[in-house]
């Protein structure tokens, strides 16, 4: 179970290390417009996020 973890979080820092590596100035203008949104709608992209991670997992277990 770690080991499918471990495999897991590396894939992950894969993923949201590519965009800084391949259009860092999107990167940084998406980062700046994020930092002036809401608490609240930060949280609600957030937790969008989570659901469709869980959807996700439980399609493709």
């Amino acid at each position: 179970m770690w080991t499918t973890f471990l495999l897991a979080f590396a894939l992950m820092l894969v993923i949201e290390g590519l965009l800084p590596f391949l259009a860092p100035r999107v990167w940084k203008e998406t980062f700046q417009k994020v930092s002036q949104l809401a608490d609240g709608q930060i949280r609600f992209l957030g937790l969008s996020s989570i659901l469709i991670g869980i959807v996700l997992m439980s399609v493709f277990k």
